[in-house]
Order: structure tokens, then sequence, then C-alpha cells
């Protein structure tokens, strides 16, 4: 303001600028007072920022001045806006910025000065703004790339234990139709299979199970999860007792009828112990239900393994 309130400016400028401060006052107090979630469906940033060159604007057109110095209150509003918004608000600030910065010097400079002041500054606007959006969208990318990471097991691409529970926890809350089943996995000899063969043929085993298993279940209503270990688990969502049942059978099946094919060329044979649990709708909670499927999983095992048991009702 005190470049904008120099003695020599015009009183129309004057009041202008004071106009300008009690406005940026009253917006400052709309945002500490006013839900930020609502402040954003309203897009009050990126008004505030358009807002924000258009101001920088109109006092320069009424102090007529072109300096470097006017010109730069045009890239507080950008630099703000590349720091903190999306990148189609980015463009809508910066090429108002560019166009209104055009407009006060052809309308105060002769054109020859007006082009190459334009050019001076509208490169000024725009690197930095494309700079801070692409360090953005890279941090957003890196941000989410964690969030994935957190969720799936690096091994095997399937969903952790930690996001497994959240789904089933969250299915028992909000039970639908015929209620929940929970499998648990174990892989048959599988200390054996690192034993004679090396833990990287143990990884390979483990990869090759969950793409077998993926490879059955239907992601619209099961979840498939790596537990830890060899223990993997499939969440049925409205799942009758019988249909998990017959769903436990088919990925037995599928794992003994694709066997893993190793670097020398021999075919190693797989097999899986299940246990099935099924709670009916809003009835159990997530101990109850690991605890009766972890019970049947070990009465396959104690059955001879590679072999499906149904939890008693």
């Amino acid at each position: 303001m005190t470049k904008y309130q120099e003695a020599t400016v015009s009183a129309s400028a004057y009041v202008a600028g004071w106009v300008l401060v009690l406005v940026l006052a009253a917006a400052a107090a709309v945002h500490l007072l006013v839900d930020p979630l609502r402040l954003d469906r309203c897009l009050a940033g990126t008004a505030i920022s358009v807002g924000g060159v258009l101001a920088a604007t109109v006092l320069n057109l009424l102090t007529v001045d072109t300096t470097a110095a006017a010109q730069a209150f045009l890239a507080f509003p950008v630099l703000w806006a590349a720091a903190h918004l999306r990148q189609g608000a980015v463009i809508l600030v910066t090429g108002t910025a560019v166009w209104a910065d055009c407009v006060v010097l052809f309308l105060l400079q002769p054109p020859a000065e007006a082009a190459q002041d334009l050019l001076f500054f509208g490169a000024v606007l725009v690197v930095p703004a494309v700079m801070l959006t692409r360090a953005n969208g890279l941090q957003e990318r890196l941000v989410a790339e964690l969030k994935e990471q957190a969720r799936v097991d690096s091994l095997t691409g399937l969903v952790n234990r930690r996001s497994f529970d959240e789904a089933l926890e969250s299915t028992l809350i909000r039970p639908v139709g015929a209620g929940t089943a929970l499998v648990l996995i174990d892989v048959d000899s599988f200390k054996t299979i690192n034993d004679s063969h090396g833990h990287p043929v143990g990884d390979a085993v483990l990869v090759h199970l969950a793409r077998v298993l993926r490879d059955q279940i239907r992601t619209d209503d099961a979840v498939l999860s790596r537990l830890g270990g060899d223990e993997l688990a499939v969440l049925l969502r409205d799942c009758t007792p019988h249909v998990a049942e017959r769903r436990a059978e088919d990925l037995l099946l599928a794992v003994r009828s694709t066997p893993l094919p190793l670097p020398d060329g021999t075919l190693l044979s797989l097999s899986i112990s299940l246990g099935v649990a099924h709670v009916p709708e809003r009835k159990g909670d997530l101990t109850t239900l690991y605890h009766d499927a972890d019970v049947a999983l070990y009465e396959a095992k104690r059955a001879g393994r590679g072999r499906v048991a149904v939890a008693s009702a």
C-alpha cells in the first residue's frame, strides 16, 4: 500500500487502496470463521486469487504505474495459487494475471515498450507457476504412492492385514444380505519348500498363489489379503455358509491344478489348507470371526492338509 498511496496519486486511487484493505480484512475474517471445507466447495481460493489479480490491476491503472514494482503485485496471487490450488485454478489465475498485465501495459505504454515488458513479466509469472505446479504434482504422486505402499503387501500386491481388517470390520458393522464369511489360507509345507528350494522360490510361491487366487475372486464382493508369512485371507461379503464353503473348495482346486514352474523347468505342485467361518447379518465381531476361522484352519491341517474345514455354527 505504501507504493500505491504516494502523495502524487489521485484521490480515487487512495480510496481504492483503502477499500482493498477493508476487503482483504473481511476476507481474512471469513476464512478464520467459516469451515475450510465449505470454503473449498465454494472455490474461495480461486476467487480470492483472481480477485487479487484484478485488484492489483485496477490500482496499477488508477496510479498510472507500469513499473516492475507495481507489476510485482500480480505475482503474489499467482504464486499463492500455484502453491495451494489445483492445476486448473492455477491456469485460470496465471492467465488472468498475464491478460490483466497486458491490458495495463498497452493502455499506459507505447506498444513496443508494452510488448517488451509483457514478455519479460509474463515469463516471471508463468515460469514459477509452472515449476510450483509440477512440484506439487510430484509431491501428490509421492504421497499417493506412500499411501498405496502402506495398504499393499510389497511382495504379492495384495492388501495388507491393516487394510483387510478395516474392510472386514466395516463389513461387520454394516452387514448386508446373507452375512459375512472369512476364509483363512495357509500354504501346506511352506517351510519345507523354503528349506528344499530356497527362500526366493518361497517368495515365488506366494506371488504365484496370489495370482491364482486373485483370478478366482470377484473384487466386487470379496477382498484378498496377505496377512503375513504364508497366511492369506479372503473376505466374502453377502455370502451364505454354503456358498463360502463352495468358493473355498474352488480356491483349493485352482491351486492344486496350477503348479509353479521352477527355473529348471520342473513344476512344483502346491497345496493349501483353508478354514472357513461365517456370521449371519448383524452378528459377530472381528475377533470372534478370526478365532473361528483359525480353529477351522487348524482342523483342516490336523485332518491331513489340502482341504477345507468349516467352523461349526
